[in-house]
């Protein structure tokens, strides 16, 4: 049966049956002081903003027993798959796979890695471990949405303009239609989150569309 979810462009058709969540990169060392995006010189708290309403829609796919896929963008200990067209950027003195506050620098394993302790999965939800910008790269991503039977994804997650509106073109050109969720997204920079979120949904969903949190929780909670 088809549903529809008020958004823009236009209200996007929804399959329960074929419906999923991707939560990009609600790590530490994106939302807290101290972790890599505050040592970039970003104002972490925009990104901590978003985490009561990550955490609704969160619930909310739990709750309709809708699949649940969360990433983490890291890279493993030897560095063997960090370009350095990645690695050279941001302060010299503080990389990727640097010693930070939270341990070493987005790898696998440390502590400012970690997805927010309020954002955490539960048994059952996939985690995705990326070392690209893009979900689909260099990961079992696709293969994962194959085996569901996933053909619609929803999104949220940081930062809108790189992970998110990255991943969210991956997923378009491979077929699926995405929905990103406007209040669980965020971008250090509010003119970017602003033009991501345009560029997406322009020209009758070119790339895909946007909705609020909760029109998307009314459908999934009555479908």
């Amino acid at each position: 049966m088809m549903f529809e979810i008020k958004a823009q462009p236009f209200a996007f058709p929804t399959r329960r049956d074929q419906l999923a969540l991707i939560v990009i990169d609600m790590q530490r060392d994106f939302a807290e002081p101290g972790g890599f995006g505050a040592s970039l010189g970003n104002d972490v708290s925009r990104v901590a903003k978003i985490v009561p309403d990550v955490k609704r829609l969160l619930q909310g796919f739990r709750d309709a027993g809708l699949p649940v896929i969360h990433t983490m963008e890291c890279h493993k200990p030897d560095l063997s798959d960090l370009p350095s067209a990645k690695r050279d950027r941001g302060k010299p003195s503080l990389r990727i796979g640097d010693d930070g506050p939270m341990g070493r620098i987005l790898i696998a394993g440390e502590a400012g890695t970690a997805i927010l302790p309020e954002l955490a999965p539960i048994d059952g939800e996939i985690v995705i471990e990326k070392p690209g910008k893009g979900a689909f790269y260099a990961t079992e991503l696709g293969d994962v949405l194959k085996a569901k039977g996933i053909s619609q994804l929803v999104f949220a997650g940081v930062t809108t303009e790189v992970c998110v509106q990255t991943t969210i073109r991956e997923a378009n050109d491979r077929g699926y239609e995405c929905l990103l969720a406007e209040e669980a997204t965020e971008s250090y920079f509010p003119e970017f989150k602003e033009a991501a979120i345009a560029m997406i949904r322009a020209q009758g969903a070119i790339v895909g569309w946007t909705a609020h949190v909760d029109d998307i929780l009314e459908v999934i909670g009555h479908a």
